[in-house]
C-alpha cells in the first residue's frame, strides 16, 4: 500500500535507483545489528527483535516521493506519513517493540535526500545529503501527533536534549563529524572492517546525549557510557589490546546499568549508508 500507486507513475530508471537505494539502507541497517562486539547493543551474542528487513518497501517509498518531488513542503508532508506507516509495520512485525523508530526517522530523511540529490544531479557526498535532510527535517510535519509518548521524547523533555531530531535538524553533525571521520582514520590506519565500524560506533557514544540511555539510567549512566567509549579511543581504539580491555570493561557497564545506546545504533547505520553513497559515487555507481 505504501509504494505502489506512486511507484506506477515512476520510470523504470528511477523505480531501479529508488529499490537500489532502499537496499543500501537495508544493508547498513544488518550492517549495524551484526556488528559484533556492540556494548548493550543487540548484536550476534544476543537476541532480539529485528525488523530491519519489512522496512525495506518503507524506504524504497520514501526515495521514491523525494526522486519525484521539487516540493519540499509536500515531500516533508509525504515521508512523514511514510515514515508512520513504518513503525506500524515494525510494531507488528516486532510484537510491539520499538526496534527501529529512530532509523525510520534518521535514514528515512536521509534515503530522501539522497535521490532527492540523485534527480537533480547534485552531489551524493555525505554532507550534501546530510544538509538536504537536515532541511527536510526542519519543515514542520503537520499531521504528526502533539505528544507521542514514547520514551525518547520524554527523555528530551526531561533531561533537555535534542535526541535524533535534533541531530537530524542539525545536519547530522555526529554522523559527518565522528562517524565518517573514525571510520576513515580507522581504515586508513589499517583496522578491519569490524573494528572500524565499531571505532565509528564508539565515537559517536561518545559525543551523543543518547535518549535511550537517558530514559533507562539517567544522565549518570550517559555519562558512564560516554566517557566509556572516549576511552576506548583514547587508548588507540577497538583493536589494540588496550582498547579490547576498555572496550569490555564499557560493556559491563551498559550491562550492569542495564542501558543501551540504541540512538548511537540508528546513527551508525545513517554513518554506513552514508559511506555507501559516497563509495558508489566515487566509483560511479551512484
Amino acid at each position: 500500500m505504501i509504494a505502489t500507486t506512486t511507484m506506477m507513475r515512476t520510470t523504470v530508471p528511477v523505480r531501479q535507483r529508488c529499490a537500489a537505494l532502499a537496499r543500501q539502507v537495508l544493508q547498513a541497517l544488518l550492517d549495524e545489528v551484526t556488528l559484533t562486539p556492540k556494548p548493550g547493543l543487540v548484536d550476534l551474542r544476543s537476541r532480539g527483535a529485528h525488523s530491519a528487513c519489512v522496512l525495506q518497501p518503507v524506504f524504497a517509498a520514501m526515495a521514491d516521493a523525494g526522486a519525484q518531488s521539487d516540493d519540499d513542503d509536500g515531500l516533508r508532508q509525504r515521508i512523514g506519513a511514510i515514515g508512520r506507516d513504518g513503525e506500524a509495520l515494525m510494531l507488528a512485525a516486532t510484537g510491539g517493540v520499538n526496534t527501529h523508530r529512530g532509523a525510520i526517522w534518521a535514514l528515512g530523511l536521509l534515503v530522501t535526500a539522497a535521490a532527492q540529490q540523485g534527480a537533480r544531479g547534485a552531489s551524493l557526498a555525505p554532507k550534501s545529503v546530510a544538509a538536504r535532510a537536515g532541511a527536510l527535517a526542519r519543515l514542520h510535519d503537520r499531521s504528526a501527533p502533539g505528544e507521542t509518548g514514547n520514551k525518547g521524547e520524554l527523555a528530551c523533555r526531561q533531561y533537555r536534549v535534542e535526541g535524533a531530531r535534533g541531530q537530524a535538524r542539525a545536519d547530522f553533525p555526529l554522523v559527518t563529524g565522528a562517524g565518517l571521520p573514525a571510520l576513515h582514520a580507522s581504515r586508513a590506519r589499517g583496522d578491519n572492517e569490524t573494528t572500524a565500524r565499531l571505532n565509528a560506533l564508539l565515537a559517536i557514544v561518545s559525543q551523543l546525549d543518547d535518549t535511550c540511555v537517558l530514559s533507562r539510567g539517567g544522565e549518570t549512566a550517559l555519562l558512564a557510557l560516554q566517557a566509556g567509549a572516549a576511552r576506548v579511543l583514547a587508548v588507540g581504539g577497538a583493536a589494540t589490546a588496550a582498547g579490547s580491555q576498555a572496550l569490555l570493561a564499557l560493556e559491563a557497564v551498559a550491562l550492569a546499568r542495564g542501558v543501551s545506546p540504541g540512538g548511537a545504533a540508528d546513527l551508525l547505520a545513517a554513518t554506513l549508508f552514508l559511506d555507501r553513497l559516497q563509495e558508489g559515487e566515487a566509483h560511479g555507481n551512484a
